[in-house]
This record gives structure tokens, C-alpha cells and sequence, in this order.
């Protein structure tokens, strides 16, 4: 198991360092990597700037971790927090499916750049490990395989964070009152002749300026109707 792993889990380091005793854990980089990138963003994330952050050279860090990456993985850990049991106590799968997707969303939303956050491998922190924990067992009173549970789960994380960084990088996140919606700024640049689809769209379109909750739930209406064909045929 590589070390990060292993102190994110809280066993002990399987190739200690020589030199002194460590004096920090993971969770006092994550925190460190967490407040980084509320400052100033995903991209500021780097181990010279975490150590700063500390107090720390960078080399220190290396009694720790041995890449970025394990860097990235941490911080991602530390920012979306565990999964709540209360996800699961809804009765019926879909109830606690949608649930589950929008305490996700939200766990996102807490942090913008976190959905969109460069992560090079699955991440198996002790946090985001509950959110697959509690999530494959929103599909417990189903007819679901094991396969199909963990599918349908991947199918609503993919659709959350991609709406999520969405929302994010169209800069509707904290969109204030008299800012101009998205589809009216998409009118700017768009005409009946030059583009006759989106606006004969745009035109049969209702007037909603909240971009985050209505295309949260037109997707999970979708996904889920699907899920329940599969289910409940």
C-alpha cells in the first residue's frame, strides 16, 4: 500500500524515513492542501506551496508522500469530508439514490474547484471510500448485481461532478440577482439564421435563473427513470 494510503487510513508508515520523528500527519497536509486551494484555486496546489503553508521546506514533505499526485488524492480526501448514514435512512432506493447524489453535489459545492480537481487515479481515502460505501447501499432492497449497483452508482457520480464543474466553470456557482442567465447570454451570440436550433429552443425554453438546481434535477430525473426501468419494470 503506498505510504499516503497508509497514514490516510491511519496504519503505520511501511517504510519509515530515517531522520526525526514526524512531527505532522496527512490530515494537517490535506487541511494545509485544502486552504491553498480555497485561496487560490486547484492550480496553486503544489507541494512548495502546502509546505509553506506548514511552515515546512518542501523536501519535508517527502517523509510523508512521494508524489503530487499522492499530494492530490489527500487534499481531495480532506475536502469532500465522509458520507453521512442519514443518506440511507429514506425508505425506497430511489428516495435514497437521490439523496445520495444531492449531499454529494452539495459536499462538492463546498468547495469549488473540487469537482474539477486533476485526479490521476481512483481515490481510496477512508472518505471517499464512505461515499462508495453508502452509495452502493442506497441499491440494497433492489434486484440489482453487484456489478450493476456500482454501475449505477458511477453513473450518478460521473452526471454530479460533471454538473458540478459545470456550474462552476459557467460561473453560475453564486450567481447574484442581476446577473444575465446563461441562456440570455447565449442569445447574444446566436440568431434564427445562423442558429436555428438553439433559438427556436431558447425561445420554448421557461425562464428558470437557477442554472444549478434545474439541470441537478432534470439529470437525476433522467438517470434515476432510467435506473427504474432496470428495476422496477
Amino acid at each position: 500500500m503506498p505510504r499516503y494510503l497508509s497514514l490516510l487510513w491511519g496504519h503505520d508508515d511501511p517504510a519509515p524515513r530515517r531522520g526525526p520523528r514526524p512531527t505532522l500527519t496527512v490530515a494537517d497536509i490535506g487541511r494545509a492542501g485544502v486552504a491553498v486551494a480555497d485561496e487560490k484555486g486547484a492550480d496553486a496546489l503544489s507541494m512548495k506551496a502546502i509546505a509553506d503553508k506548514l511552515g515546512m521546506t518542501t523536501m519535508s514533505l517527502y517523509r510523508y508522500v512521494d508524489t503530487k499526485d499522492d499530494i492530490i488524492d489527500i487534499v481531495f480526501d480532506t475536502a469532500i469530508g465522509h458520507a453521512g448514514p442519514a443518506i440511507l435512512d429514506s425508505t425506497g432506493w430511489r428516495t435514497r439514490a437521490e439523496n445520495w447524489a444531492r449531499t454529494f453535489a452539495a459536499a462538492l459545492r463546498q468547495h469549488p474547484w473540487l469537482a474539477g480537481l486533476a485526479l490521476t487515479r481512483p481515490p481510496l481515502g477512508p472518505a471517499a471510500i464512505s461515499w462508495l460505501e453508502i452509495g452502493v447501499r442506497c441499491f440494497d432492497d433492489t434486484p440489482l448485481g453487484g456489478r450493476q449497483r456500482m454501475s449505477s452508482l458511477l453513473l450518478l457520480d460521473g452526471f454530479v461532478r460533471q454538473h458540478v464543474r459545470q456550474t462552476v466553470q459557467m460561473g453560475l456557482q453564486d450567481e447574484p440577482d442581476d446577473r444575465p442567465t446563461y441562456e440570455a447570454a447565449l442569445s447574444v451570440f446566436t440568431a434564427t439564421d445562423s442558429h436555428p436550433g438553439i433559438t427556436a429552443a431558447l425561445a420554448a425554453a421557461d425562464n428558470d435563473d437557477d442554472f444549478y438546481e434545474t439541470e441537478l434535477t432534470f439529470g437525476l430525473t433522467v438517470i434515476l427513470d432510467g435506473l427504474a426501468a432496470l428495476i422496477d419494470p
